[in-house]
């Protein structure tokens, strides 16, 4: 079982969500449907701009809380490193694990 530490945000870039789970896609469409928790549902936080995959959910946990400690300017370079036009990355995760079936 695979584990993700992902960062979302809304459409004009200017709100970050950092969360974990053990099922990407699901937790992005819920992102997209509006039925996560309160913060992301009132900031509208469901394009996927980064993820990272782990075996062990502890490794994922902590790096979630790494990351949320930074500052922003940190975890956009971060993210800019391996997106930098902040594209929605859930198409090309899709795309990934069609192909990896």
């Amino acid at each position: 079982m695979s584990y993700y530490l992902y960062i979302v945000t809304n459409f004009s870039n200017t709100t970050l969500y950092i969360g974990v789970t053990n099922n990407l896609l699901r937790r992005i469409s819920e992102h997209k449907q509006g039925v996560v928790d309160s913060f992301s549902k009132k900031y509208k936080t469901s394009k996927l701009i980064y993820y990272e995959e782990y075996k062990q959910i502890n490794e994922a946990i902590k790096r979630e809380k790494q990351l949320k400690n930074w500052h922003r300017d940190w975890k956009m370079n971060l993210i800019k490193e391996k997106n930098p036009k902040l594209i929605d990355l859930l198409k090309y995760y899709k795309d990934a694990e069609i192909n990896s079936a």
